[in-house]
């Protein structure tokens, strides 16, 4: 068998904000139907790097790589590639004044050219995968944050990405929404779903990951499977951050 590319190839990424560098020099790959969970201490890149991935933010050098094809500059070749990188932010970024199967259906219609039958059908089927298919023609303030969270991830889905970016998706919600949100994250990943994760929740981690990506000061430190991460992280680093958030 021929080795697989790995379908997202970051190398050598440096990122800055004025002086401050917010990358330094980020070497991931992340292979086809792979989980990776990205953790840290606020301010570690990790948003950054997301953010950097579907060309949010552009790169200072370093190259990144979608299935083979460098991600570029600008224009329709970006739009194309950022079709295939769905994105899940910690603030859902639905349309208001669209009603959710709307919201859904709006960038199958728009950037793939399906029919609008085609592209409610399709939606439909996803908002019931994710539990809200009875909330197709409500609107976004009709919906509580977990269910607003859900109808996101529907739409980020709908493009039928070939990877799901997800930069904190639980962090704006209440406790007993976040695990509305987490079951279906962790359906995707049980599903063959290409996720990068950049969560608090290390229970997601520990449970959905195939690997732990531990980012400090813009770096990455230490990339490990979880159950090797979360009992002998091997910098100080990660021991410090890890002994801080499980003890409470």
């Amino acid at each position: 068998m021929m080795p697989q590319t790995p379908l997202v190839v970051v190398e050598q990424v440096n990122k800055y904000f004025g002086e401050m560098q917010a990358l330094k020099d980020i070497n991931l790959s992340v292979d086809k139907g792979e989980v990776v969970v990205v953790i840290g201490p606020s301010g570690s890149g990790k948003s950054t790097l997301c953010r950097c991935i579907n060309r949010l933010e552009t790169l200072d050098s370093g190259t990144i790589t979608i299935d083979g094809v460098p991600l570029p500059e600008e224009g329709k070749a970006l739009a194309a590639i950022r079709a295939d990188v769905g994105m899940v932010f910690q603030s859902f970024n639905l349309f208001a004044h669209k009603n959710v199967l709307k919201n859904v259906t709006m960038g199958p219609i728009k950037v793939r050219g399906k029919s609008r039958s085609e592209a409610e059908a399709e939606a439909m089927e996803l908002l019931k995968r994710v539990g809200i298919a009875q909330k197709a023609q409500s609107y976004p303030a009709e919906l509580s944050g977990g269910q607003q969270q859900r109808a996101a991830i529907a739409r980020a889905l709908a493009m039928n990405p070939k990877v799901m970016l997800f930069d904190e998706p639980t962090s704006a919600l209440d406790p007993e929404m976040i695990k509305e949100v987490l079951d279906v994250m962790v359906e995707l990943a049980t599903e063959g779903t290409t996720m990068i994760v950049v969560t608090h929740e290390m229970g997601f981690a520990r449970s959905a990951a195939q690997r732990v990506v531990f980012m400090d000061g813009g770096e990455i430190l230490e990339i490990a499977p979880p159950q090797q991460f979360f009992d002998s992280p091997q910098t100080e680093r990660a021991q410090d951050f890890l002994s801080k958030i499980l003890a409470h």
